[in-house]
């Protein structure tokens, strides 16, 4: 691998008004080389990239690119020295084909007209060169996430990218597309084509980078070779301090006299006869693959899906809400899978999330007291340890971990007895998760509170639940203890494998 830098980043600083988000960052790419950034929630990975691509302006500092000196990118500039970056959130146009989006805002055109099979038969050639097998015809909300990653990744290549960079590119991916991408990635690599990595998931950077840059508080810690690295090595320079567990104790806080939620024979939503209890001071855990039917349950529980059949109790009182406004009502929250569209109202500040559920109760005669939500909101930042400036910052300016704190405030502030929690720490870098993890357990330890929650990390689960239902094409599978816990046996149940082996046994 040549010793050649494709890019520098000399004392990057970036000021936004109360807030330093980037202190005297440098940063250095060789050609043909995989570097993962790597550092907690508000790090500052996203500022940095950004001044990379032109859409942030450094408050100081250098970018330079093959030898070239600037002192800021747009985005024009960065396409013209071959940068591009491949966001969490995709820039496509579901209603248009995988070839157009190929040739998005740059169409190949046959004098004035459009020349839809030109596209098709360039967007043919690059799905090719990646060895990927997409129908350029597609239309682009017919693909899974996956090949629409692959779409994203052809379109920079084909633009002629010399510097790719990927934010959080597993994330939304199953395993099998997870493994698609690395294989897309390591043959990029091999043509000489530069990358810059983010990702959450240290087991990917281990498999996939030469170098790991860390970022810590907006402050450049280290670059380290991975092969000489180690996992308790990095999160201590991540987050500033020893991690020695990953999942902090949990003393036996489960009332078995009180049931919290029960629900009996639900069906709806594409469930099936779902029955199962939470008792109060206890974390359910609620396992299955991708398309289980997890999120379509606790969308019936809090209402925002209709239910066919069966009966829900909160307290051991028949309740059927219809709305999730009726189910906050008796006591039901839920912190969802997809923060940014389902959980925090991203234009509006920390302290009205916090608020949302409970304006009637801050309200005089309709007319909103400011000081009560101020108390409030001052409240549960203070419990959540939100890192913020200000009460008034919009949600937009917070990282995964912060936003993830604000919605556990708010529903903490409506006094919820049951919350349901939808993929917890997705996205949450792993000293985040900690914190998260440990507000969980004073949830249910210190409050009484009842938890139901759905995770696609296998450790996760087994590491934060006192009992697993597991559910498969939405019917209940199986259930275990925690003295049951096992990662096959789940996986059994998860893919219904268990019900036959079973029926085996029995022959």
């Amino acid at each position: 691998m040549s010793e050649e830098y494709v890019l520098q980043l000399e004392h990057i600083r970036k000021e936004y008004p109360g807030v330093v988000a980037l202190k005297d960052v440098t940063l250095e790419l060789r050609k043909g080389e995989i570097l993962a950034l790597i550092g907690e929630n508000g790090a500052g990975k996203s500022t940095l990239i950004k001044c990379c691509s032109g859409a942030v302006i450094p408050t100081s500092g250098k970018i330079i690119v093959n030898g070239k000196e600037y002192d800021s990118m747009t985005p024009q500039l960065a396409a013209e020295n071959g940068i591009a970056i491949i966001y969490q959130e995709f820039n496509n146009v579901k209603e248009l084909s995988a070839a157009e989006n190929l040739f998005l805002g740059r169409p190949i055109k046959k004098g004035i007209v459009v020349d839809k099979k030109a596209m098709e038969r360039e967007a043919a050639k690059a799905f090719e060169q990646l060895r990927i097998k997409i129908n350029p015809k597609t239309l682009m909300k017919d693909l899974t996430v996956g090949y629409q990653q692959m779409v994203e990744i052809a379109k920079a290549i084909q633009q002629d990218a010399k510097i790719l960079i990927m934010d959080e590119p597993s994330a939304p991916l199953t395993s099998a597309e997870v493994e698609s991408m690395f294989r897309v990635v390591e043959r990029l690599r091999k043509e000489g084509i530069s990358i810059i990595y983010i990702s959450h998931r240290l087991e990917e950077i281990y498999r996939l980078s030469d170098r790991i840059l860390v970022l810590r508080d907006g402050e450049y810690v280290k670059t380290l070779q991975t092969s000489e690295s180690h996992v308790q090595e990095l999160i201590k320079l991540m987050v500033g301090r020893e991690l020695t567990e990953t999942y902090p104790p949990r003393g036996d806080c489960i009332d078995k006299s009180q049931v919290v939620l029960e629900v009996k024979d639900l069906t709806g939503n594409g469930d099936e006869n779902i029955s199962l209890k939470v008792h109060k001071g206890e974390i359910l855990g609620l396992g299955g693959l991708v398309g289980a039917g997890r999120t379509e349950l606790a969308e019936m529980i809090f209402g925002a899906a209709k239910r066919q059949s069966g009966q829900m109790f909160i307290n051991g009182k028949e309740v059927n809400p219809k709305t999730p406004r009726e189910a906050i009502d008796t006591g039901i929250a839920l912190v969802p899978e997809d923060r940014k569209r389902h959980g925090a109202m991203l234009g509006i500040s920390i302290k009205d999330n916090i608020n949302m559920p409970i304006y009637e109760k801050n309200s005089t005669l309709s007319v909103i007291n400011s000081k009560k939500e101020v108390a409030t909101a001052e409240k549960y930042r203070e419990n959540m340890a939100i890192k913020t400036p200000s009460l008034h910052q919009l949600m937009k300016n917070l990282s995964g971990g912060n936003q993830q704190k604000v919605i556990l405030g708010r529903w903490l502030a409506a006094n919820s007895e049951l919350i349901i929690f939808d993929e917890p720490t997705r996205g949450i870098d792993v000293g985040a998760k900690y914190e998260i993890y440990k507000i969980m357990n004073d949830l249910v330890e210190k409050e009484g509170k009842a938890i139901l929650m759905i995770s696609s990390e296998m450790e996760e689960l087994m590491g934060m639940s006192d009992r697993i239902v597991v559910l498969s094409e939405g019917k209940m599978t199986g259930e275990l203890a925690k003295e049951e816990f096992n990662q096959e046996v789940i996986m059994e149940f998860a893919s219904e494998a268990r019900t036959s082996i079973e029926e085996e046994k029995t022959v």
